[in-house]
C-alpha cells in the first residue's frame, strides 16, 4: 500500500509550534488545510512516469541528503527534489520515501547561514530551498523546520526592502532585479503564506508591480524589461498573478493568450524550468487549456524519460528529473499551492 501524507490534524498540531507572531491573524486555520487530490482520474501514463522518476531520485540521493551530479548539492535543487516527493503525496513519516524526504530537509537546513538565514549561494537556491521548507512545515516532523523557515522568509522580505525595484536578483543585497529571480521569490512567499506565515501585502504588491512593469503590449514578459518577452518568463509572471487572485486583470488575460499561442514551445536552455512554470501557470487558467497542455506534456515527458527514470539535459539529472515531475504534479494536487 502506498503511504501518503499524514492527516490534516497531525499536520496542524505540528504547525502550532511556530511562534504566533509568524502566523497571519486572519484565515490561519484555512491556510493549514493540506488538500488531497480531487476525484479526477490520474492519467496512468503520468503515474508511471512519476513513479519511475521518484525511484530514480530516491536511489541516487547520497548519505548527506543531496545528489552527486553537477547541481545536486545545491540546496535549491534538493528543495525541488523534496517537493517532487511531497507533491505526489508521499508520507515523510512512514512511507517508502520517508528517509529520502527527511534527509533532503536536513541537508537544506544544514546549508542555512545561522546569522542571516541565507540558504546556498544565490537567491535561486534560497527561494527553492525555502519553498521546500514551507511545503514541509506541518507535514515533516522536524522541529528545526520552523525556525529555519522563519529566518529564510525574513531574508526574502528584507532583501526586497533593500531593492530599489521592489524585486529580487542574484544575491540578498542586489539592487537590480529580473523576472526569473523575482518570480521564484514570489511563489515562495505564497507557499509560506499557505503554511501560515504572515506575509505583508505590501511585499506581494511590490513584487507584482515589478513583474507587471516587465510585461509587453502582447502580454509577454521580458527578463529585465518589457521587450523580448518569452513564454518561460510569461508563465512565471501570470502564475504570480494567479496566486495573488488577480486572474481577472487585463494583463493576465493578455499573457494567457500569449501562452496559448505557444503551447508547442520548448525552452532550449532551461527546458524543465519552463515545464515547471508552464504547467502551474496553465493549471490556474481555463480547464480546456490546462487539459490540452497536460496531455501534451505527459506524452512528451514519457518519450524522453530514461530507462532509469531520469530525464536528460544539461542541468543535471536531479534538477531535470525533479523539474519534470513537478510539471506533472498538478495532476495530484497534494500541496496547497497546487490548488486552484
Amino acid at each position: 500500500m502506498k503511504h501518503r501524507m499524514p492527516s490534516l490534524t497531525a499536520a496542524c498540531v505540528r504547525r502550532s509550534a511556530l511562534p504566533l507572531l509568524l502566523l497571519a491573524s486572519a484565515g490561519w486555520a484555512a491556510s493549514q488545510d493540506l488538500p488531497g487530490r480531487q476525484d479526477d482520474t490520474i492519467p496512468a501514463q503520468a503515474e508511471l512516469v512519476y513513479e519511475k522518476g521518484l525511484q530514480f531520485l530516491a536511489k541516487s540521493q547520497n548519505e548527506k541528503g543531496s545528489w552527486n551530479d553537477s547541481v545536486g548539492s545545491e540546496p535549491g535543487v534538493v528543495g525541488l527534489c523534496v517537493a517532487a516527493f511531497l507533491a505526489h503525496g508521499e508520507d515523510p513519516a512512514n512511507g517508502p520515501y520517508a528517509k529520502t524526504i527527511r534527509n533532503g530537509i536536513d541537508f537544506i537546513i544544514s546549508q542555512q547561514n545561522d546569522k542571516n538565514g541565507y540558504i546556498g549561494s544565490s537567491m535561486y537556491n534560497h527561494a527553492f530551498a525555502t519553498k521546500a521548507l514551507a511545503e514541509s512545515y506541518g507535514v515533516v516532523d522536524n522541529p528545526k523546520i520552523a525556525p529555519a523557515l522563519k529566518k529564510a522568509v525574513e531574508l526574502i522580505l528584507s532583501s526586497q526592502k533593500r531593492n530599489r525595484f521592489g524585486g529580487w536578483r542574484y544575491t540578498p543585497d542586489s539592487r537590480d532585479a529580473d523576472t526569473t529571480v523575482t518570480g521564484c521569490q514570489m511563489v515562495t512567499l505564497f507557499a509560506a503564506r499557505n503554511a501560515g506565515i504572515g506575509i505583508p501585502d505590501e511585499a506581494i504588491r511590490k513584487g507584482l508591480g515589478y513583474l507587471n512593469n516587465n510585461r509587453g503590449s502582447d502580454g509577454s514578459y521580458g527578463y529585465t524589461s518589457a521587450s523580448a518577452g518569452k513564454p518561460t518568463l510569461t508563465a512565471i509572471g501570470i502564475l504570480c498573478l494567479a496566486l495573488a487572485k488577480e486572474r481577472d486583470s487585463k494583463g493576465y488575460q493578455a499573457s494567457l493568450e500569449f501562452l496559448k499561442k505557444n503551447l508547442d514551445y520548448r525552452d532550449r536552455y532551461y527546458p524543465y524550468y519552463f515545464e515547471y512554470y508552464m504547467s502551474q501557470a496553465l493549471f490556474h487558467a481555463d480547464d480546456a487549456t490546462w487539459k490540452e497542455w497536460n496531455a501534451r506534456n505527459i506524452r512528451y515527458l514519457s518519450t524522453i524519460q530514461g530507462p532509469d527514470g531520469s530525464f536528460p539535459g544539461n542541468q543535471g539529472p536531479s534538477f531535470n528529473t525533479s523539474g519534470a515531475l513537478l510539471s506533472l504534479a498538478l495532476n495530484y494536487r497534494y500541496l496547497p499551492i497546487y490548488e486552484k
